[in-house]
């Protein structure tokens, strides 16, 4: 006869052991699936004697343990069902103007440097013109291509990569006639260069956040 305690055991010890195949099957498909890229950062090898995959490892208490590094991955909650619309349509819009969003934090930087060592100001307005000219001949025939709500998707994420909206950077490299008058143009179809980008404030920033987070991760 057996008694109810032991077949409530055996129940526990079966369900956990499932429980523990489903991890372990979890595990080898994510060891399966990583890029060769990521492979190599616990610098895993095949050995042709052993016919086998060798890891690096570390003594624990006499035991050999296999030691892995992952890379940290973001995990979010569910999309809102109201959200769906905005956030796919938000995946789209940074895909296409992200990777030049960067170009600008990146150009924006270096030439403010270089202004800040050039003192006249008719050498400066010179180098302007020539550096304005060369940046329309390389990006302007993409930029073009960009949708309205692209364009505004790139207006905001300039002011969270630069801390300036784009207005200020205008007027800050431009001056501030040219700056209002590429601000009314903005105006006549739906944009704002004065448009910025806040967490704390504005809901559909936190939604691009994350879609920027997981796009910079290799999630999208």
């Amino acid at each position: 006869m057996v008694r109810k305690g032991t077949k409530i055991f055996q129940f526990n010890y079966i369900c956990n052991m499932k429980l523990f195949r489903h991890i372990l099957t979890g595990l080898l498909l994510t060891l399966l699936l990583l890029p060769v890229s990521a492979s190599k950062s616990f610098n895993r090898y095949y050995n042709e004697d052993m016919g086998a995959y060798m890891l690096p490892f570390v003594m624990i208490d006499g035991d050999t343990v296999p030691s892995l590094s992952f890379k940290e991955m973001p995990v979010y909650p569910p999309v809102k069902k109201k959200a769906e619309k905005f956030y796919w349509k938000t995946v789209r819009d940074v895909k296409k103007v992200y990777p030049y969003v960067k170009i600008v934090g990146s150009e924006y930087a270096r030439i403010t440097a270089m202004l800040d060592t050039i003192p006249d100001e008719e050498v400066r307005t010179k180098l302007m013109k020539k550096y304005e000219k060369a940046l329309l001949k390389q990006y302007e025939p993409t930029m073009r291509k960009f949708t309205l709500s692209q364009g505004k998707m790139m207006i905001k994420l300039i002011d969270r990569e630069t801390n300036k909206t784009s207005y200020e950077l205008i007027k800050e490299i431009r001056g501030g006639f040219v700056a209002f008058w590429w601000q009314a143009f903005a105006k006549m179809v739906g944009a704002d260069l004065k448009e910025d980008f806040n967490l704390s404030t504005k809901e559909k920033d936190r939604i691009i956040e994350r879609v920027i987070t997981l796009y910079e991760a290799g999630m999208l």
